[in-house]
């Protein structure tokens, strides 16, 4: 198998460019030959505008994925808690993304539904009044809906347990599973 080079138009004047040696990152730098600019080919960046190093970030959320505590991933990566977080919530958001894409239109006999109540800082009955504006804290639920007998999770929502969240989640299963299903 032949290795090919990239070859790249410069983005100013569109005249076809030559190589001009790597980038300090490996990546292959370019110059075009009229207007003497220089450039490199666009940087990848899977988690958006985070500047962790790919296999560090993936390191640290494969931890995550096999039951280490965040503080435990902190010490063994060297990478901060709170960049650990973002992490972990940039790779929910994506999964969650393709989620929405890949499940659609699947054939379902049986569907369980069931709800998770949890809280956040505080149970919603000891809020004080003052505490009752604040929607981050209190009473959390996650409504999650199971294929019976493959155990594959068709649709989440997490939030409180209200009109809103329930009709987004029985929109999303609407979404993922095929109509007129035996």
């Amino acid at each position: 198998m032949v290795a090919t080079t990239p070859t790249m138009n410069c983005p100013g004047c569109d005249q076809k460019c030559q190589r001009f040696g790597k980038h300090h990152n490996g990546l292959p730098r370019f110059r075009c030959s009229q207007c003497k600019r220089t450039f490199t080919v666009e940087h990848a960046k899977p988690f958006g505008k985070m500047t962790t190093p790919i296999n560090e970030a993936l390191t640290a959320l494969g931890m995550l994925l096999e039951g280490a505590s965040i503080r435990s991933a902190e010490r063994l990566t060297g990478l901060h808690r709170d960049t650990i977080l973002r992490l972990l919530v940039v790779a929910g958001e994506k999964c969650e993304k393709l989620m929405g894409r890949l499940l659609v239109n699947i054939p379902v006999s049986d569907l369980q539904l069931d709800e998770i109540w949890s809280y956040v800082a505080l149970k919603e009955g000891h809020k004080t009044p003052a505490q009752k504006e604040d929607e981050g804290t209190g009473d959390a639920y996650t409504f999650v809906a199971l294929e019976r007998h493959h155990k594959l999770v068709i649709n989440f929502t997490l939030g409180k347990r209200n009109q809103q969240n329930t009709n987004t989640f029985v929109e999303g299963i609407g979404h993922a599973v095929r109509r007129g299903t035996p």
